[in-house]
């Protein structure tokens, strides 16, 4: 059996975060995973770009049952500290949009940064090594592996969740956590597009392909970014955002055009412009399948192709508010297969906020994405990888 000090079963961000802290400390460490090539969620992630932080990344940006947990992470490994990294490899990035900074290359070159600094740390890479048991000893963890038996003092979790299952995610995390005795806040997925049911489908069906700027809003939260309309219902940035906050049953609310207010820009072209079309009014600010669909569907909508010169107030209210407050209600998600990331997981009761460590069971930490900690789009989830990965690594 092999012995190391430290075993961490994942290599994504966060595995290979505690990792390389873990193996700089001296500890002899080795991070396994079963995929044949390591980081692939990296690969995949902004395009190909690897949207690796966002320069605003805080507690306020972070879903949990206990909001306060990610605090200490976060607070002591930053998004500065990260691309203060990125920075000293001569790694090129930009800011796109809202804080997220994007690699000018490729996520690649945050991938071969992150085996450059595992290899310097004498971490020890075990790719295609699946573990089929794990088991508490006396003085710490015993692990079954199709490549054999090993040993650790320390084991941490970081396979993530259930989202992209087709990237190999698993249930694994919740599962050792359930061996353990551990309590998990029920998985969803997040930051995921929504649905529509065959009626609203059918309704909506013109607008697929189009996207537009729209302020989202449900439960108390609410996003300003693109939507876009889909053949299955709603997605874009927007829509992932609130999909964290939308449940099972509920409405959306949604602003077409939050620049504008609706109601004096239609009254004006009514005293400016009464020969024209509500539809081509309507155009001048929205996408003109969404101006004629909007249109069509108002109050005004059996008239929609007569004047704007014809509608009263009561009217011009109405297509303003079909404008500035479409409400729908999605009949579901595109599920774990578009997910982007997991909501939910390993309950952060469990767990110290400081090292990630599980209280009632010593030597046992579970990190990034497994844990109940769920970031907004952009950048976020890979903070609290970062954060939690290097939490826990100044101490396993």
């Amino acid at each position: 059996m092999e012995k190391f000090d430290v075993i961490i079963i994942g290599a994504g961000a966060a595995g290979f975060m505690c990792a390389i802290e873990a193996g700089r400390r001296g500890r002899r460490v080795a991070l396994l995973d079963h995929a044949t090539k390591p980081a692939e969620k990296i690969r995949i992630s902004g395009g190909g770009r690897c949207n690796f932080t966002n320069i605003h990344a805080g507690p306020k940006h972070y879903l949990s049952a206990n909001p306060h947990f990610c605090v200490s992470a976060l607070k002591r490994y930053t998004a500065a500290d990260f691309i203060a990294r990125v920075a000293a490899r001569g790694i090129q990035y930009h800011e796109k949009t809202l804080g997220q900074l994007f690699c000018d290359g490729s996520s690649k070159e945050i991938i071969d940064m992150l085996l450059d600094d595992a290899r310097e740390a004498d971490v020890e890479l075990r790719l295609s090594t699946f573990v089929e048991r794990v088991e508490k000893t006396a003085d710490g963890f015993s692990l079954e592996t199709n490549n054999g038996a090993l040993a650790s003092t320390s084991l941490v979790i970081a396979t993530g969740g259930k989202s992209i299952p087709k990237m190999g995610a698993t249930d694994f995390a919740y599962r050792i956590a359930r061996q353990f005795g551990l309590n998990i806040v029920e998985p969803r997925p997040a930051l995921v597009p929504l649905t529509f049911s065959a009626g609203t489908l059918e309704e909506t069906a013109p607008l697929s392909g189009v996207s537009t700027e729209a302020v989202v809003s449900c439960n108390g939260a609410k996003f300003r970014e693109a939507l876009l309309y889909t053949h299955r219902g709603l997605s874009g940035p927007a829509i992932l955002q609130i999909s964290s906050y939308w449940r099972e049953g509920d409405e959306i609310a949604v602003d077409l055009a939050p620049e504008t207010d609706m109601f004096a820009a239609l009254k004006t072209a009514r005293q400016t412009n009464g020969k024209l079309a509500p539809q081509t009014v309507l155009s001048n600010i929205l996408p003109k399948r969404l101006a004629d669909w909007v249109a069509q569907k108002s109050d005004g909508g059996a008239n929609a192709s007569g004047r704007i010169g014809d509608y009263n107030d009561a009217r011009l209210r109405s297509l303003a508010a079909a404008v500035k407050n479409w409400r729908v209600r999605p009949a579901g998600s595109e599920g774990w297969r578009t997910a982007e990331v997991t909501l939910g997981g390993v309950s952060t009761d469990a767990l110290s906020s400081k090292t990630m460590e599980v209280k009632s069971v010593p030597g046992l930490y579970v990190i990034g994405e497994a844990v109940d900690v769920t970031g907004w789009l952009g950048g976020y989830n890979f903070q609290w990888a970062w954060s939690s990965g290097w939490a826990a690594g100044q101490v396993v």
